[in-house]
């Protein structure tokens, strides 16, 4: 019987360290910058059997293909301008939007859902994600659907 592939967002602070190495090993392969898969797993302090066992299980966020869907929710301040200024960091990494809704806002917060798609101009999602968690105003930042 074979087993379901279930997916799962997971913060970089979250991983196991053989995971982040075998991660950055691939990251040597592709980029060229080493030329052989035992030269990678010694530049990134692995073996090549973590390498093989794990590679094909973990890849950076932004390795998501053109056409995905991935819907963000967060906590926003209301104040005037922040959904303009969450809209051009957006805008910055070439994504498309798809949906946004925000609710009414309760004690000066509000609940913010957006659902963008990759593209191809898309660059780095996962900077995105963090420049959000960053912008004054922004809270508790969550990738809850990919697609």
């Amino acid at each position: 019987m074979k087993e379901a592939s279930e997916y799962f967002v997971v913060k970089q602070k979250a991983l196991p360290e053989v995971l982040l190495k075998v991660a950055e090993a691939k990251r040597l392969i592709e980029s060229g910058q080493a030329d052989s898969v035992q030269e990678a797993a010694e530049r990134s302090g692995i073996s090549r059997s973590s390498f093989y066992k794990y590679k094909d299980d973990i890849f950076p966020f932004r390795d998501n293909g053109e056409g995905t869907t991935i819907t963000l929710n967060f906590q926003v301040v209301d104040e005037p301008g922040l959904l303009s200024d969450l809209l051009k960091l957006i805008a910055r990494y070439e994504v498309n939007i798809l949906t946004i809704h925000q609710s009414i806002p309760i004690n000066g917060m509000a609940a913010l859902s957006l659902s963008i798609q990759v593209l191809s101009d898309s660059t780095d999602l996962s900077a995105m994600v963090k420049e959000m968690e960053l912008q004054k105003g922004v809270h508790d930042v969550k990738i809850i659907a990919k697609e």
